[in-house]
């Protein structure tokens, strides 16, 4: 039973992790790019970047298993007291905290407002500031998807940083 819960956990891990990282990853580039700089037709860009927000969305959802079947892996094994597995518990708690309160909603902003293409609440035709609304510029989309780029970053050095802790489970005498 362990090895089966064991294969669920890594390969959950792999399905919906995996793809969150990629896609989150490649979001900002796509975002902050006008289509005219990248050759591509008119709204590609933001097409683009739309998908890889409902591939961020639709495997979080996924991704609830990986810690589910970690959890009843590690109560297998006895070791939900070790510092390695607590390490690990703590750095996915803070990954899917980045990821629902800093990485979706960024995305979901960006989403709403790309340079170019509209502009924020309050601003006139043509993205003129208006009554108390500021227009969306390209360096501001550029801006944002900077931080956002930095977020997902630490989101994936998290990530690694459980990875490299499952595998050498530093103290751990665990045979499995």
């Amino acid at each position: 039973m362990t090895e089966l819960l064991l294969s669920a956990h890594v390969l959950a891990a792999i399905l919906a992790i995996g793809p969150i990282t990629v896609a989150a990853s490649m979001f900002p580039r796509f975002i902050r790019e006008p289509d005219a700089e990248s050759g591509g037709p008119e709204g590609q860009n933001v097409r683009t970047a739309a998908l890889l927000h409902r591939v961020c969305r639709g495997y979080t959802v996924l991704g609830v298993a990986v810690p589910v079947f970690g959890v009843a892996t590690g109560a297998r094994l006895g070791v939900l007291t070790d510092a390695w597995l607590l390490a690990s518990v703590v750095l996915t708690a803070a990954a899917a905290a980045l990821l629902l309160l800093a990485i979706l909603p960024g995305q979901r902003r960006l989403l709403s407002h790309p340079a170019g293409t509209s502009t924020a609440p309050g601003t006139g035709a043509g993205g003129e500031a208006g009554a108390g609304g500021v227009a969306v510029t390209a360096v501001a989309t550029r801006s944002a998807a900077a931080r956002l780029a930095m977020v997902t970053g630490v989101f994936n050095l998290f990530w690694a940083v459980v990875v490299v802790l499952m595998i050498v489970r530093p103290g751990s005498t665990t045979g499995v």
